[in-house]
């Protein structure tokens, strides 16, 4: 079987479409095409001509390069901020505290580092900002109606690693991601209607 014949979870599916690189003489602006697809239940699809499911969703959005790059540059630049937030939550955690003995320190880093990725992140104010201009960002790009798109003014899933990761990855125009997270993904839909 194949995988992109089955889903057997939500997914939003993301592939972009860059046209040739000559623009129409009328248009100013290089725009790019954002393919998206995600189904609500888990799908299996034995025959792809006759297949029909309420659960299955696809679209596109035709955004400006020049405002895909930029949010892809705020977005690592969120995610190296989050990692150096967990960094330091992380030796802070491990440094010996007036209860301990120095050869007691008390070791709460997990047992795989993978963990460290899907754990929710403690923002500082600087970050929680630096969250919400990107999410507002991202809320104006997939928004249907992009002029009634308000700012972020709360984060709408838990914000980990691997959260922004896959934002950062789903805004990378050479490259297409696929996006599992269940306060992710569900924030994401929710734009497109």
């Amino acid at each position: 079987e194949r995988r992109a014949a089955n889903a057997s979870k939500k997914e939003i599916n993301i592939q972009w479409y860059i046209p040739s690189l000559a623009k129409p003489s009328n248009d100013t602006e290089t725009k790019v095409l954002l393919l998206y697809a995600y189904n609500t239940e888990p799908v299996k699809i034995s025959d792809v001509k006759n297949f029909s499911s309420m659960s299955v969703f696809s679209g596109y959005l035709c955004i400006p390069l020049s405002r895909i790059i930029c949010l892809r540059r705020e977005l690592s630049n969120l995610k190296q901020q989050i990692e150096v937030l967990m960094q330091s939550s992380k030796s802070s955690a491990s440094e010996p505290t007036c209860f301990l003995e120095q050869s007691e320190t008390l070791d709460i880093t997990p047992s795989k580092p993978l963990e460290t990725n899907f754990a929710k992140v403690h923002l500082d104010e600087k970050t929680e900002e630096m969250a919400k201009k990107c999410l507002s960002e991202v809320k104006a790009l997939l928004s249907v109606v992009p002029a009634l798109s308000l700012p972020v003014t709360e984060i709408p899933f838990d914000v980990t690693l691997k959260s922004i990761a896959s934002l950062e990855d789903m805004f990378d125009p050479a490259n297409g991601c696929i996006i599992t997270e269940e306060s992710l993904f569900n924030w994401i839909i929710s734009l497109f209607h």
